[in-house]
């Protein structure tokens, strides 16, 4: 089976991809983000984490925001009829609560996160 192209849209600033998953779900990839903008997010406070490389299953209880520091992944949606997402080092990538998925990582992940309810 050939996965369907995922429905997407940029913003104004050509900077950030919103992938709609689902019609209440939409998951975000913003490409290399300012240091100002890391900053008045406070990024360098939120806690650090890191995975080696491997498939892992995941399931959101909270929306969930990482910048990537280092790695390479790609996401995939669970029951997905889509091509999976890609995204890696100096993306930060927001995650909608309620989503199951696998990260499919091809190179390990250094990251800052942080959940939100």
């Amino acid at each position: 089976m050939t996965p369907n192209k995922l429905y997407f849209h940029l913003s104004p600033d050509l900077t950030t991809v919103f992938f709609h998953l689902t019609p209440e779900l939409t998951m975000s990839v913003e490409s290399k983000p300012t240091e100002l903008r890391l900053l008045e997010l406070g990024v360098i406070s939120w806690t650090k984490w890191g995975r080696a490389p491997g498939q892992y299953e995941s399931h959101t209880e909270a929306q969930e925001t990482y910048f990537l520091l280092r790695g390479r992944v790609k996401f995939i949606p669970k029951d997905s009829t889509y091509d999976p997402i890609e995204f890696g080092a100096g993306d930060l990538v927001t995650i909608p609560k309620g989503l199951t998925c696998t990260w499919d990582i091809s190179v390990a992940v250094d990251a800052h996160y942080k959940f939100q309810p």
